[in-house]
């Protein structure tokens, strides 16, 4: 897959989930939020890192307030003031006030020291589309992938990185490079993929 055709499956899949209606939006980001409750991982984590959903993602904020009245720690991404290609983290809650990015993204203040990124429990991942072995094609900018580049040495290795996504965004498998960085898990509104399940 060359790049024009990359950016083309980009681009249909943004457009895929932009089409859902506001419903569908909400139906899907409760019925996420449910199966993510029931799953071990989530029930025993402590600390989460999560994202503000934008342009069609599927909302988190259902798992967000879940994981806030259950007494976990949250976190959301902020882009790293160093190097400007990784991501930091943040702490979250419902007093956090916001401040919009270069991208429109909406992001906490960033802490005077620097939280590393294998200190979280979960990191609930965005995503433009994945396949079923739960590889992910992301927005193509690579601050995730270069951020827990450590798991494709370590697939093991904390944190657990799941994605959240739409039915709608799952594609049949496609190219990876070898900075891919491959998700722990998928989560749907529907279903859970595994890539050890594929």
């Amino acid at each position: 897959m060359n790049k024009e055709e990359r950016h083309a499956l980009r681009n249909s899949l943004r457009n895929a989930r932009k089409a859902l209606s506001n419903a569908q939006q909400s139906e899907a980001s409760s019925e996420l939020a449910a199966l993510v409750a029931d799953e071990n991982f989530f029930k025993h984590a402590k600390k989460l890192a999560l994202y503000i959903g934008v342009d069609g993602e599927i909302d988190p904020r259902p798992l967000v307030d879940l994981a806030l009245s259950a007494g976990k720690d949250c976190f959301l991404p902020v882009i790293n003031r160093d190097t400007q290609e990784t991501l930091s983290f943040a702490p979250f809650d419902a007093k956090t006030e916001l401040i919009e990015n270069q991208w429109g993204i909406a992001e906490p203040p960033l802490p005077e020291e620097d939280m590393s990124s294998t200190d979280f429990d979960v990191v609930f991942v965005p995503l433009v589309g994945f396949d079923a072995n739960c590889f992910r094609l992301g927005m193509g900018k690579g601050f995730y992938d270069r951020t827990f580049s450590f798991k494709i040495f370590n697939r093991r290795s904390q944190p657990l990185l799941v994605g959240l996504a739409h039915d709608c965004q799952l594609t049949e498998p496609f190219p990876t490079e070898s900075w891919d960085v491959r998700l722990d898990a998928v989560i749907t509104a529907e279903k859970i993929y595994r890539p050890d399940t594929a």
